[in-house]
């Protein structure tokens, strides 16, 4: 197993039991041999908005991290969804977006594949590429809101 892969599996089974964790990066990079920084990058890939969490980063004190997953409900995320996409969407982003949503429940497998292959940059292939993430947006903004009705 990579040390990615280690750290964001002990950051998910802290977060196990209540859905909140607090970690002082320091003390977790000496329990895992490595240096903070990779605390640092697993957090801030691994542990996004996109993906369902919500990070507080704290100075001073001690400093720590509180990592929270995320809970809404449906209205409330698809208006939180909608908003945090914007104009523009690149594929990575929508992908993070429809996975968590899939990982959660919200969407069907059919769902989600679905909306993974409108959203794919293969299928705006033809599209001028100054326009492609405009599009995937407003595409995948209707596909939200007629899935989550």
């Amino acid at each position: 197993m990579n040390l990615s892969k280690e750290i964001a599996g002990m950051i998910l089974d802290m977060l196990s039991d209540s859905g909140t964790t607090e970690i002082r990066r320091n003390d977790l990079a000496e329990q895992l041999g490595c240096v903070p920084s990779q605390i640092n990058y697993v957090i801030s890939s691994r542990f996004t908005p996109e993906h369902g969490y919500i990070v507080e980063s704290r100075r001073g004190g001690g400093g720590y991290i509180k990592i929270t997953r995320a809970t809404y409900d449906l209205s409330t995320l698809k208006m939180h969804l909608i908003n945090s996409i914007g104009n523009n969407i690149d594929e990575k982003s929508c992908r993070a977006h429809i996975v968590n949503l899939h990982d959660r429940g919200l969407l069907e497998d059919k769902e989600a594949a679905v909306m993974l292959a409108a959203t794919a940059d293969k299928s705006y292939h033809d599209v001028p590429h100054e326009l492609r993430d405009k599009l995937r947006a407003n595409i995948f903004k209707q596909m939200l809101i007629s899935s989550m009705k």
